[in-house]
């Protein structure tokens, strides 16, 4: 929390001009999703600058881009709050509500944030038909986040990969039985695009798989 507002203090020399948001971070976009889409955490310089998750950074230039390309998002960008992107059938949410430092969250920091997301995790739940974990972190911060919300959680926990699948029995407040599918996905991160472990048809791929299921 202190790294987070300080950041938003002694800002980047490109934003220096610029008011940041500075403060935890919800989840947003379509309030009744069929897919849900779960990050590592607001990145320094782009969701604690701009208030919105994946906005402002290269990150969020990938993503926004595949989701524009498979139909989920109306703009191929999302530079700030107010500038009229929207999200189609689709939300998102991050495993930690605040940036760390170098990107990292600590397990504590996860596990403090767990309530949040398990709260997101269950308003989505009667519409939600497939949830997208953007990289390892989001992959096991979500299993406890989901058997809060009441989801019938697998044993053992199956392993994380890109286009990594399990299918999830719906908590049972949820009326509609079909099963939700959870997908791994790699994180579209500098490191990973810039070396070419995702690529666009990767993201492409793993989109199109969540937005046509069932």
């Amino acid at each position: 929390m202190e790294w987070r507002e300080k950041v938003a203090v002694q800002r980047r020399r490109a934003f220096a001009d610029e008011e940041y948001w500075g403060r935890p971070i919800a989840g947003w976009g379509d309030p009744e999703p069929r897919v849900l889409i779960v990050g590592l955490a607001p990145a320094a310089h782009g969701g604690n600058r701009t208030g919105r998750i994946f906005t402002g950074d290269r990150s969020g230039d990938w993503l926004f881009a595949s989701l524009h390309r498979v139909g989920l998002a109306s703009q191929p960008t999302s530079v700030h709050a107010g500038d009229g992107q929207r999200l189609i059938g689709a939300r998102m949410a991050a495993t930690v509500r605040c940036a760390p430092p170098d990107n990292k969250p600590t397990p504590l920091e996860r596990t403090t944030c767990l309530p949040w997301l398990a709260r997101e995790v269950e308003m989505v739940a009667p519409s939600v038909r497939c949830i997208v974990c953007l990289g390892g972190f989001a992959w096991q911060g979500v299993w406890p986040a989901l058997k809060q919300a009441g989801y019938e959680v697998p044993r053992p926990r199956p392993k994380f990969g890109h286009g990594a699948e399990a299918e999830l029995a719906p908590p049972p407040a949820v009326t509609r039985r079909d099963p939700v599918l959870l997908l791994g996905c790699y994180h579209p991160s500098q490191q990973n695009t810039f070396t070419g472990r995702v690529t666009e048809e990767m993201l492409d791929t793993v989109l199109t798989r969540a937005r046509d299921y069932r």
